[in-house]
């Protein structure tokens, strides 16, 4: 049975957003301001994607598993979001990212953003950028109980817009996208330009790859790719 994909849902950080950056611009000042010392770029780029939580800890320990202090944890996101809060919007679009909204919009397709970035850089961000009006709905980190992985937000905007999960594909750049697509019964694309915590896509998981994002219009003229099974 074959299903028309009518949704096309897109995660934010290094899928439409080269946000790494401004992130390690405010965690750094953040350290700083903790009077530790500051990491690379490169290093903290591996800690997007999980949620704001999720970096700030790791930024703080290294590691993901170990926990800090709770007085250091609520002062250092206290200080985290206000650098960011600073700096957020400075963030710009990847290549291909506007035009690729556009032709798809043009085309009749239905958008969403779905994040796990919170809502209030959220909203800022897809302003800033110029991309906040292509999307129908937008699902940030907090805007549910659940994210992803959870299959929760694709399968909130999937009831939202008035598709099934199999209507509906999401494009994005990391294993917690994948995940989250696959449990939810839709499609997923990825794109290799993106954060992925600093590891490779497994390319043998996804519906597809692509190189920028306007690749995506082609890939939803494929037969293969409008049907499961």
């Amino acid at each position: 049975m074959r299903f028309q994909v009518r949704v096309v849902m897109f995660d934010l950080d290094g899928t439409l957003l080269d946000t790494a950056p401004q992130i390690a611009e405010a965690a750094n000042r953040m350290l700083v301001a903790l009077g530790k010392p500051m990491l690379p770029q490169a290093q903290i780029t591996t800690y997007i994607g999980e949620g704001v939580q999720n970096l700030i800890k790791r930024c703080l320990t290294g590691q993901r598993q170990v926990e800090p202090d709770a007085e250091l944890f609520a002062r250092a996101q206290l200080l985290y979001h206000g650098f960011y809060a600073n700096n957020a919007t400075d963030s710009q679009p990847f290549a291909g990212v506007i035009a690729a909204l556009q032709q798809l919009k043009a085309g009749g397709y239905r958008l969403a953003c779905v994040t796990n970035k919170p809502e209030k850089f959220t909203q800022p961000l897809l302003q800033k950028a110029g991309l906040a009006d292509f999307f129908e709905t937008v699902v940030s980190g907090d805007t549910l109980p659940k994210k992803k992985p959870d299959p929760l937000p694709l399968l909130h905007i999937c009831q939202k817009l008035g598709a099934l999960p199999a209507e509906a594909m999401l494009v994005g750049d990391s294993e917690t996208d994948i995940q989250a697509a696959q449990a939810a019964g839709c499609f997923v694309v990825t794109v290799p330009y993106g954060y992925n915590q600093g590891r490779a896509i497994n390319v043998a998981t996804v519906d597809a790859t692509i190189q920028q994002l306007t690749d995506v219009v082609d890939l939803l003229e494929l037969p293969a790719l409008l049907k499961r099974g």
